[in-house]
């Protein structure tokens, strides 16, 4: 990961031989924004901008070279912002600082002059300079294998400031869990399957104060988990259940994750178009996103309790598959007919909520890439959120909003439920086409339990199927392949609640 220090010099007294600066919009006219930066040389650079006809748009990256004043590279960063930026605009403070990031692979070190009059707008620099920095090359055996910016220095009016301090600490820490969440699902599924997803979360979290414990194939029947043992009965590769357990001393709170790690989804039975697979390693990047964001909560050591669920399989479509009709019963005793194989990330999720309904949690949040739905109804870029708590869901949104990370509010519309009426139990895993991101969420909420109070615990649903894994061109701190998307928001929540 890049190591990312602070300066109050100026970004142009920097010995680097790259610096970089933020532009704005004005009128279609690129222009640089204020920094800790010579006027001289921010003037040198507007002109050659002007001469290239740059227009300061988000995602636009502009290398230059021959900047009077500046010793080396000069890389001009569109913001899209047509004013200059304030604490409310660190969102595209980060995206600018990702970009260019993403941009100076192989370089040794480069000198940021973004905006720096406040902590806010200090730590999102860091911030995109660390999501955008990320390079994924474990497996380029032969060519050249490009290495992510070595060093990044900020240079910031208020480097020594101690809200900065803090800031900057958390964003590194928070950049290396969303790194790990990003490695994860990026990983080939040949080689990410339950066991060894396990076998990763209990080296990862090593010598930490997260315990891990995991359950097998054996365990998971008797405990009569008949999402995970019916979804993995068509591979060789049985399932796992994986536990984390984080609790610090005085928790202020008892948050439950729960998140879905199909390994690989085929369709089982109810097989995808060939085209359709070809991405299917990433239908485990709500568990990795649980995991990670575990990881950061107790690696910054929040007075939060956090108990969180990896549920593992791997949909397949051996001797054993499961079919269309057979039925199935849950930890809760709850029978389920099974209509569509290739809804299978449902009924997994939802032998790990019923487990996370029996911790005591203060809420529940499961994460999960559910639905096409959900990519139809927002697009590649935005995750719905669905709950059973109007006041919750508005919180995981406040949090969303912080974090920098998109997501937009569905309701939960009861009168999608008689569409998963069964004739031969108690439920069916599917309902009618339509509405089918709300009809998934209906189906989770048939497996989250009940305070000491008697209601219903209060739930969160966070369909990331959309912006979980980019197959388009990167942008912003964003890379193509894995995100990491809603670590940040998970992270964000927990420090709301602590």
């Amino acid at each position: 990961m890049t190591n990312v220090t602070l300066t109050d010099r100026p970004a142009d007294k920097v010995s680097a031989p790259v610096l970089v600066v933020m532009t704005l919009a004005n009128g279609g006219k690129a222009t640089v924004a204020s920094g800790n930066i010579d006027p001289a040389v921010a003037e040198a650079v507007n002109g050659a901008l002007e001469v290239l006809g740059a227009a300061g748009a988000a995602d636009e990256v502009v290398k230059l070279a021959g900047i009077a004043g500046a010793t080396g590279l000069v890389v001009a960063t569109g913001s899209g912002l047509d004013h200059e930026p304030t604490d409310a605009d660190t969102e595209a403070v980060r995206r600018a600082a990702g970009a260019a990031a993403r941009t100076l692979t192989d370089t040794a070190h480069a000198c940021f002059g973004f905006p720096s009059d406040s902590s806010a707008l200090t730590v999102a620099t860091v911030e995109g300079v660390r999501f955008g920095a990320y390079e994924y090359t474990a497996y380029r055996a032969t060519g050249p294998k490009p290495q992510p910016l070595t060093k990044a220095t900020v240079s910031s009016s208020v480097a020594k400031a101690s809200a900065t301090k803090t800031g900057v600490k958390r964003a590194q820490v928070v950049a290396d869990a969303q790194a790990w969440a990003r490695d994860l699902v990026n990983q080939p599924p040949l080689d990410l399957y339950p066991a060894s997803f396990a076998d990763a979360a209990k080296k990862y979290f090593a010598g930490t104060e997260v315990k891990v414990q995991v359950q097998d194939e054996k365990a998971l029947a008797k405990a009569n988990c008949g999402g995970l043992i019916g979804v993995g009965r068509g591979s060789a590769r049985p399932p796992r259940l994986v536990t984390l357990t984080y609790k610090p001393a005085k928790a202020k709170a008892h948050i439950a994750l729960v998140g879905k790690g199909i390994t690989f989804d085929s369709g089982g039975l109810c097989i995808k178009p060939g085209a359709s697979m070809v991405t299917m390693k990433c239908d485990m990047a709500g568990a990795a996103a649980v995991a990670a964001a575990t990881a950061a909560i107790a690696a910054l050591g929040l007075p939060i309790a956090v108990t969180t669920y990896l549920c593992l399989a791997e949909n397949l479509t051996g001797a054993d598959a499961q079919r269309p009709g057979d039925v199935v019963t849950m930890p809760n005793g709850k029978s389920v007919e099974i209509i569509n194989t290739d809804a299978e990330g449902r009924l997994v999720m939802a032998d790990g909520l019923c487990f996370a309904s029996t911790v005591d949690p203060d809420l529940v949040i499961d994460v999960a890439t559910l639905t096409g739905a959900a990519v139809l109804s927002l697009g590649p870029r935005t995750t719905a959120v669905l709950s059973n708590q109007d006041a919750l869901r508005d919180e995981v949104l406040a949090a969303a909003g912080t974090a920098g990370e998109a997501m937009w509010p569905i309701p939960l519309l009861d009168e999608l439920r008689p569409s998963m009426k069964s004739n031969v139990a108690d439920v069916k895993h599917t309902g009618e086409r339509m509405g089918g991101m709300i009809t998934a969420a209906l189906f989770l909420r048939e497996f989250v339990g009940d305070d000491k109070s008697g209601a219903q615990l209060p739930w969160a649903h966070l369909d990331i199927a959309g912006p979980a894994f980019n197959e388009a061109g990167a942008y912003g701190y964003t890379p193509a392949g894995a995100t990491g998307h809603s670590v940040r928001t998970l992270v964000s929540l927990a420090e709301a609640r602590a």
